[in-house]
């Protein structure tokens, strides 16, 4: 697969429902003190909201997600996490990471634009740009950042087979 971009990927009426509820203080987030098992830095922590895993629906907040996963055209979830990064002075770019480590798809659908980005293996960055969708591996490393320009940076991570 390697990756591939799609910019505006919803209708903005799904678009804006999804930020009606995740860029907003309708969703419950839970502190998480690191981002991934690999990065141990001081300051490094974020949000999540867990939607689905391990077969089933974990959030009341998984309905305006349905049309996002009707057209990724999955066969099978893994798992849907919403991802909450607060903004710092400095940029983290956060350890690289596996999602899981089986061979399985990914996307990260981005819901509000700044200057954080995810950085694939090959280095490639891919700027957080609202309503963009990214493809990609998951079971390749890659990495996370924050953001400085704005007060969070917002997005929806899927895997799934």
């Amino acid at each position: 697969m390697s990756y591939k971009v799609i910019d505006n990927f919803l209708k903005q009426r799904y678009f804006d429902d999804i930020c009606e509820y995740y860029l907003t203080d309708k969703l419950p987030w839970y502190y998480e003190e690191v981002v991934n098992d690999f990065d141990k830095q001081e300051k490094a922590f974020y949000f999540v909201h867990q939607v689905y895993k391990d077969h089933s629906i974990n959030s009341s907040y998984h309905n305006p997600l349905i049309p996002l996963i009707d057209k990724l055209n999955t066969k099978s979830l893994i798992r849907i996490k919403a991802n909450l990064y607060p903004h710092s002075e400095k940029l983290i770019t956060h350890a690289a990471h596996t999602d899981y480590n089986f061979e399985h798809k990914g996307a990260i659908f981005y819901l509000n634009t700044n200057n954080g980005y995810t950085i694939l293996e090959d280095g490639t960055k891919i700027e957080s740009v609202a309503n963009r969708l990214l493809m990609f591996d998951a079971h390749k490393p890659h990495q996370s950042t924050n953001c400085t320009d704005e007060k969070v940076r917002v997005n929806i991570n899927f895997n799934y087979f």
